[in-house]
This record gives C-alpha cells, structure tokens and sequence, in this order.
C-alpha cells in the first residue's frame, strides 16, 4: 500500500495532513512505517485471547513456542537471540515459566554458569494444545484480507524484514 491508496485509513489522514501542511516533504514512509506501527498497536490491544486464556503473555508463548521448536537444551543466550528479547526479559520470563512448571533448568555440568533449558512435559503439553487454537484466533484477525493479499503482504513484509535486518540486525542485537 502507498500513501496514495484507495484505503481510507488513520494514517491516510495523518498523511493527507502532513501534505497539507508542508507539501515539499515526503510522506512516503508514513505509507509503510505508520500502517505497520499502527497494525502492530490495533494487534497489541486485540490481545491474544487463547493465550489469555492460559494466563499468559505474547512474550511467554513465544518463549514456550521457541523451546518446544528447537528442543531441550537451549541456553538463555540463544533463547533471547531466538525471541529477540535481552538476557533479563529472558531471565525473567523463564523464572515465571519455571515457577508455573513449564519451563525447566539443568546446569551444565562441565559449566556451572551456564544452563540448559527444556520445556517439561506440562510445557510441550500447553504448547501443543494452544498453538492450533493461538493460529486459528490470527486467522480470524486477518479473515478481512483475501488469501491472495494475505499471501502479497507476507511476502512483502518477508522482504521488509530481510532488508532490515541486513541493515539494523547488527546494530539491535
């Protein structure tokens, strides 16, 4: 979408405002900046009900999800590579995990300093039953959009991602 689109949207207006009000600059990132922060916003407030339901958090599901992907024996290093969260929100969420039984910690034994982590049969249980009805609950998000423009979006956002991260990956992480 351009900031030229037919779609009447909050960030047209912002656009159309802008453009108004000094028409030399360049709106043009508004066009994608603004809609993927506003989308991302609308997302946050939506919630994720299944998770919700759980009692837990966009950030602890995907903490679960990553170690039920890459099975056990995951260090909290990789983990927060994986999640792209910092050591501490990690830290944090694997105590909160562990706490609620999900989540285990083996030391290393060769390294005390470091340690594994594994979901226990619980966590691959809560994970293996929330993920469908989680995909299903996203599913209906996007049920507005055509397959075919779910499908351009993905695939646009894809390149997004790809040429971002060449250009920030090194500078967040």
């Amino acid at each position: 979408m351009t900031d030229q689109s037919p779609v009447e949207d909050a960030v047209a207006a912002v656009i159309r405002g802008w453009r108004e009000l000094a028409p030399d600059l360049d709106t043009g990132p508004m066009g994608v900046i603004g809609r993927i922060n506003r989308c991302a916003a609308l997302l946050q407030q939506a919630g994720d009900a299944p998770l919700a339901r759980e009692g837990l958090v966009r950030a602890e599901f995907d903490t679960l999800n990553t170690l039920r992907r890459l099975g056990g024996g995951v260090t909290p290093g990789r983990l927060a590579r994986e999640t792209f969260a910092s050591g501490a929100a990690v830290t944090k969420r694997v105590r909160a995990l562990a706490d609620r039984g999900l989540v285990e910690r083996r030391t290393d034994t060769r390294d005390r300093r470091v340690q594994h982590l594994s979901l226990t049969a619980a966590g691959r249980d809560l994970v293996d039953r929330l993920m469908p009805a989680q995909l299903s609950y996203e599913a209906a998000l996007l049920a507005g959009l055509p397959a075919e423009r779910r499908a351009d979006l993905a695939d646009g956002l894809a390149e997004l991602l790809a040429a971002l991260e060449g250009r920030l990956g090194g500078l967040l992480g």
